[in-house]
């Protein structure tokens, strides 16, 4: 086991522990194939990258972060030559260790703090930028694990092995290692956290539609025409079109009892 797993496996049943190590991989191989566009099997030069960031280290969420970052950053400004190895995002994934790194700096000794030094700490919110008091984040980061978890136990009939059951067994994985770094950061940074949630909300959105048949999402469709039927003569065309997109998640959304992740819904 590497050694990013080393203080959490006893935390942990041996049969998670299994899984997260496993994610690792499969998470960072499926986000670098989505991203790219089309479907490239990493090399062996790739998996080797992968297991010398999990020796590091590097956290997962921080991993799948400079991917973003690195296909976002290319798209802007696109090259002539495609992206062909996850050696690109080489650069920006170790990039984003050392911010991480930074923030986790003085963690341990924050960490012990008795309830003064908590209390010291929350004065220092707003100077840290966190659009809220660490405790009221850190408790909706628990709140949203526990309803994802609750989500996956109420699927009717599913053993687990569907593409929403694996989506929701991933969110809730990757959002618990979010939930330990958010605590113990000594300079928790939102923005990257809210990125990442937007990263799992859409992974979940993906695993809806994919989970659902043509019938049932037509039914939520013509719903969400139906509700925006009074606004839609004073709304431009691209305005309404996302709307309509925006109102037909969330309905789909609610059907299932998948939970909004974002720090927006607090």
């Amino acid at each position: 086991m590497g050694t990013v797993e080393g203080g959490r496996a006893g935390e942990l049943s041996p049969e998670r522990t299994r899984l997260n190590y496993f994610n690792y991989f499969t998470e960072i191989e499926d986000i670098f194939i989505r991203r790219r566009g089309k479907h490239l099997l990493l090399g062996t030069l790739d998996w080797a990258l992968m297991s010398s960031w999990k020796e590091m280290g590097v956290p997962l969420h921080v991993v799948l972060r400079g991917i973003e970052k690195t296909f976002d950053s290319y798209e802007a400004r696109p090259r002539k030559r495609s992206v062909k190895t996850l050696f690109y995002c080489q650069e920006e994934v170790e990039a984003q260790f050392a911010e991480w790194l930074e923030s986790q700096r003085g963690a341990n000794v924050e960490g012990s703090a008795e309830a003064g030094g908590a209390a010291a700490q929350e004065d220092e919110t707003d100077a840290r930028g966190l659009p809220f008091p660490r405790a009221v984040i850190t408790a909706h980061l628990a709140e949203s694990r526990a309803a994802l978890q609750r989500s996956l136990e109420e699927r009717p009939g599913k053993s687990g092995a569907d593409e929403l059951s694996e989506a929701l067994t991933r969110a809730a994985s990757r959002l618990e290692d979010l939930e330990k770094d958010f605590a113990l950061a000594a300079r928790p940074n939102a923005e990257q956290l809210e990125n990442s949630l937007t990263d799992l909300e859409n992974l979940l959105d993906r695993a809806l539609r994919a989970s659902l048949t043509p019938e049932q999402i037509e039914r939520s469709r013509s719903l969400a025409v139906e509700q925006l039927r009074a606004y839609r003569s004073r709304m431009e065309r691209a305005t309404y079109e996302q709307t309509l997109e925006n109102l037909l998640a969330k309905l789909l959304r609610e059907e299932c009892g998948i939970p909004r992740l974002s720090l927006f819904y607090l």
